[in-house]
């Protein structure tokens, strides 16, 4: 039984610190609507998300409403298309992205996530049709999300796939150049990706998951900051293990609502509920910041040395607080630091705060990776390849998902604005360093092994 005083505080965290279901993501295994056919497979995929989805944004209103806690986002995620459409060349990959964001049009959702291919060890024929697929797909569509997997800690790194991934970004944002290179925010490159994420844009359903499965993605960094500044004003000489256990107790508050409302969506359509990802996700609003975290620990901003530690902190005691709220925990769970789509984080990179190195050195304690970073347009493929090896070699190394979601802004130099609109925000493009110096380490190509597992300093 609640407390009266537990009561409050929930009525508190909804009203005035943007506590929210961050995302409802439904997964549709789409491996039976493999055909010989393009065109059959392309009915049966949207014949199917149609007949799964057709209520989730209906169920999860409902649900929401019920129990006072809004479900921002509506999603769906289907198994990787480069094996469900493994026959098909690049055009008939373009047309299968088409009907997917039909599809989603149809069910009302705002995106929907899966267009991906898994080439850590090396890339068969369906993955090489879709990723060079990818950019038209994206460019042509405005709610599907690609990601593709390059690395792994059992595999390593295949750097045949990096350079594809640099060549390939940079094709979607010339594509997409009068929108700011918007098509390379629907593109994230993952190491170790979960099979069960529903965040986007690397949301798809793996291989080994059920039929169709319910997702949730809780977040609450506004009410994370709360509970850190009234723990504070209570106790202003309060140490960082105190502060760690308060955000532990809010945590696990947060993750026990968001399964509360995902179970019921669940049963209500009558799929099985997976997983929670506890994933910390901000929003461009004021209030809703993973970068005021920072400040209210004691920093002046994100970027200021003890930054990576800080992080460290925040992104184990939200692991803890919610492993104790739930037993199927999943995802990326962590602390996003997504620059153009937190406030704080796009104004600390503007003022030179938080450079894109010491970003890099953030994401070896984070959930995810270089997130929303928008750079040069004239930054070269193998520039952004270097980039992006280096990120995979992090999640490799240190056996932890880590992803790139770089976005490259055609026409545009450092210090100019990139505007993605809505939750995908805007934000200062960063200065990348050295261009053009990565090339002949790239040009190289093919894989760097799996790190020893042992040995281990």
């Amino acid at each position: 039984m609640l407390s009266h005083k537990e009561v409050l505080a929930f009525i508190e965290m909804v009203k005035n610190e943007n506590l929210d279901v961050r995302t409802i993501t439904l997964g549709v295994s789409l491996f039976d609507c493999v055909s010989h056919d393009a065109g059959i497979m392309r009915e049966k995929v949207f014949a199917k998300i149609v007949s799964k989805a057709r209520l989730l944004v209906q169920i999860c209103d409902e649900v929401g409403e019920k129990y006072g806690l809004r479900v921002v986002n509506k999603r769906v995620s289907i198994s990787p298309m480069a094996i469900v459409g493994a026959p098909f060349s690049p055009e008939e990959m373009v047309l299968a992205a088409q009907t997917l964001d039909e599809a989603a049009r149809e069910v009302n959702v705002d995106f929907i996530g899966g267009f991906s291919a898994l080439v850590e060890k090396g890339l068969a024929l369906g993955d090489n049709a879709l990723i060079e697929a990818i950019p038209e797909a994206l460019a042509r569509t405005s709610r599907v999300c690609a990601s593709v997997n390059v690395a792994s800690t059992k595999a390593g790194i295949n750097m045949d796939a990096v350079y594809l991934m640099g060549k390939t970004i940079k094709r979607a944002a010339e594509l997409t150049k009068d929108k700011d290179g918007l098509a390379c925010a629907k593109l994230c490159v993952f190491a170790n990706i979960p099979q069960d994420v529903p965040f986007m844009a690397g949301a798809y359903l793996g291989t080994g998951e059920p039929d169709s499965v319910i997702n949730v993605g809780v977040s609450g960094p506004g009410v994370v900051k709360k509970a850190i500044d009234r723990a504070l004003e209570a106790d202003p000489q309060s140490n960082l293990g105190n502060l760690a256990e308060v955000i532990k107790k809010t945590a696990f508050k947060v993750t026990r609502a968001g399964e509360l409302i995902g179970r019921e969506v669940a049963s209500r359509l009558g799929v099985s509920f997976g997983i929670l990802d506890l994933s910390l996700a901000p929003t461009p609003n004021v209030g809703d910041s993973v970068g005021e975290i920072f400040q209210s620990l004691g920093l002046d901003s994100i970027g200021s040395p003890g930054s990576t530690a800080a992080l460290a902190m925040l992104n184990d005691a939200v692991k803890k607080g919610g492993a104790f709220a739930s037993s199927y925990v999943g995802g990326l769970s962590g602390a996003f630091i997504p620059v153009s789509e937190d406030l704080n984080i796009a104004q600390a990179a503007e003022s030179g705060k938080l450079s894109l190195n010491k970003l890099e050195a953030l994401t070896s304690v984070c959930s995810v990776g270089l997130d929303m970073v928008a750079l040069p347009g004239e930054i070269s493929a193998e520039t952004l390849s270097g980039i992006i090896a280096d990120e995979m070699a992090i999640g490799v190394i240190n056996k932890k998902t880590t992803a790139a979601r770089l976005i490259p802004v055609p026409g545009k130099k450092t210090g100019d604005r990139a505007w993605f609109g809505g939750l995908l925000g805007e934000a200062a493009i960063m200065d990348p360093g050295c261009n053009n110096g990565s090339s002949g380490f790239i040009q190289r190509g093919g894989l760097i092994p799996a790190p020893l597992q042992s040995l281990n300093n």
